[in-house]
């Protein structure tokens, strides 16, 4: 009677719909959904769009000559810099901590995992602070630095530093949850057939969490060139020399240069947008990989 039931047709198409998972009527969920879409409208697509308005009030030829101009130049070449060197520093120390983490047990675990977290807690502003007191010319590593001649604050180091600091969890927390949930079964296979560990790592390991890595990379890469607070503090906003696009808006803005300061503040927005935009891309690109890769352990 069941094997009747399951090839009778008129019994399949009786069979009820899936219920929803929600109860709710209709109406709350388009409510919601238009709260959501509303408050994304107003605090963030009209302020984007707002930027660029600005940006292109007195036209392309200003805004053009507004990119191309030379302390805007040296801004731009000083963020790709800094977001070049930190995302790399980022990615190593990300992948090394979310290794410890996710696969061994050790004392100090979550410790270590609460401090990789302290970045999002601690005002960019203290951080850049701790960099003063640390390096700045009555630091605590003064007399050492002054005697080697190496020049942290002010200087490209200094605006490294702290760029670093506040993108410290972004490649981490990506790894973390999926390192923990994939297990070290692969590893463990792997290392019984005779591999490695450095082999395991790069053959198992890292394809498994490709997708992660490169979400971390793309978010802390965009952070890294917004950040503002904790580079304000340690660059001493030299222009041409440590001023950063952040930087180099609000000096422009302060300058009552508006246009100019909507014109590189354009095109920081857009630079975020691209990385965004590039990151939805692959997960629409590659959705299939990226759920195998999620749901198969």
């Amino acid at each position: 009677m069941v094997l009747e039931a399951s090839l009778n047709p008129a019994t399949t198409l009786a069979r009820p719909k899936r219920r929803p998972v929600t109860t709710e009527a209709p109406a709350v969920k388009w409510t919601l959904i238009t709260i959501a879409l509303l408050f994304l409208g107003f605090f963030l697509f009209l302020p984007l769009v707002a930027v660029f308005v600005e940006a292109f009030r007195n036209g392309a030829a200003m805004y053009w000559a507004a990119i191309v101009e030379p302390e805007a130049l040296a801004a731009i070449r000083l963020t790709l810099l800094v977001a070049a060197i930190s995302v790399p520093l980022n990615v190593v120390f990300g992948l090394a901590a979310a290794w410890a983490i996710a696969k061994f047990e050790f004392k100090g675990k979550a410790l270590l995992i609460t401090l990789i977290d302290l970045p999002f807690s601690v005002s960019p502003v203290i951080a850049g602070l701790v960099y003063i007191l640390l390096f700045g010319a009555q630091g605590y590593f003064s007399p050492f630095l002054q005697g080697t001649g190496i020049q942290i604050v002010f200087a490209l180091p200094g605006i490294v530093l702290a760029t670093v600091f506040v993108t410290l969890p972004f490649v981490a927390r990506e790894l973390i949850p999926l390192m923990q949930e994939q297990g070290t079964g692969d590893e463990e296979a792997a290392i019984s057939l005779g591999a490695s560990g450095w082999k395991t790592f790069f053959r198992v390991t890292l394809p498994n969490v490709k997708w992660a890595l490169l979400y971390g990379v793309l978010l802390c890469n965009a952070r890294a060139m917004g950040e503002f607070g904790a580079v304000s503090v340690v660059s001493g906003r030299i222009r041409g020399e440590t001023s950063t696009m952040p930087l180099q808006v609000e000096i422009l803005y302060n300058e009552y240069a508006f246009s100019a300061a909507f014109a590189v503040a354009s095109l920081l927005a857009f630079l975020a947008l691209l990385t965004l935009g590039l990151k939805a891309f692959l997960e629409w690109r590659y959705a299939g990989d990226i759920a195998s890769a999620r749901g198969g352990h």
